[in-house]
């Protein structure tokens, strides 16, 4: 069994934001875009360097797991990279393998296009922003995949394949934590960027990366043509989301992550570990 993540708190600045009627007022002030670009320039500058030793010991973040590096911002430092032998990807070559570290839900989507996340529905169309795209994934899979801030910030791309379409998508900041769910259409209303994967043994897939409240901001490699396990790109400060969007009868994932959806409880998931199989129409031979 994997790990479970550990139920949320409403309660501090998160709980204020969106639980408080005078943090509501202030939230419309720190969710908005101008604000997190402010924020971005002063840790993409040297003078956020000693940002980084505080955050290390609150979050108990084990440095020896990272490429050694000099860091000269907070950004470079949250954006480390990892010994790629502590990522390697599943060796069967049909599973579907997590394309980063993060907490999982499973969640269906109906033949109109629909999926519900804590009472909320949210429209394939309306994640996309393509209608046409959209139809695509009536009645397949959404896997959410949500990144806190002590995370491994960097995703690869899920098997080999073609990009066919990236598009940005503007929008909102709001924090991706489980509270901000309850009270917002988080992964509609954030900026986010959606690519369309044409890949060897999983079908159509849409990634969509969303940012999140404090920059979360989206850097990909936009590469026409890729690897499974090659690396797709990063999010810099702020916790952050991928969403998978996969087509009707493609893939299989495992039991336990549905199972733990319903209960209201996010599955831990390393980047690179097997969560699923490639149906066997789908796979190549």
């Amino acid at each position: 069994m994997r790990p479970i993540v550990p139920p949320p708190s409403y309660s501090g600045s998160v709980g204020f934001l969106y639980f408080n009627p005078f943090g509501r007022i202030l939230l419309k002030l720190v969710s908005a875009r101008w604000v997190s670009r402010l924020a971005g320039k002063f840790l993409d500058s040297s003078l956020s360097k000693p940002l980084i030793k505080r955050f290390i010991k609150k979050h108990h973040i084990d440095m020896s797991q990272f490429v050694p590096e000099e860091y000269n911002s907070f950004n470079a430092f949250f954006t480390r990279k990892i010994n790629p032998a502590l990522r390697p990807f599943d060796g069967d070559e049909n599973a579907v393998c997590s394309p980063c570290d993060g907490a999982a839900s499973v969640f269906r989507v109906t033949e109109e296009g629909t999926f519900c996340i804590k009472g909320f529905d949210y429209t394939v169309k309306k994640l996309l922003g393509d209608e046409e795209l959209a139809k695509k994934f009536y009645g397949g899979l959404a896997l959410i995949l949500r990144l806190t801030v002590s995370d491994y910030h960097r995703y690869n791309y899920l098997d080999d394949g073609t990009a066919e379409k990236s598009k940005f998508i503007k929008g909102k900041l709001h924090t991706v934590r489980p509270a901000a769910l309850e009270k917002k259409r988080v992964y509609t209303e954030n900026c986010r960027e959606v690519t369309l994967l044409q890949t060897k043994r999983l079908g159509c897939v849409a990634q969509v990366e969303v940012g999140a409240m404090f920059v979360g901001r989206i850097v990909n490699e936009n590469k026409p043509a890729f690897s499974r396990g090659e690396e797709k790109g990063r999010f810099e400060y702020g916790g952050s989301t991928i969403v998978l969007l996969f087509e009707k009868d493609k893939v299989t994932l495992d039991y336990e992550f549905f199972e733990n959806t319903a209960a209201k409880r996010e599955t831990k998931v390393l980047c690179g570990e097997k969560i699923g199989l490639a149906n066997a129409e789908t796979a190549e031979a």
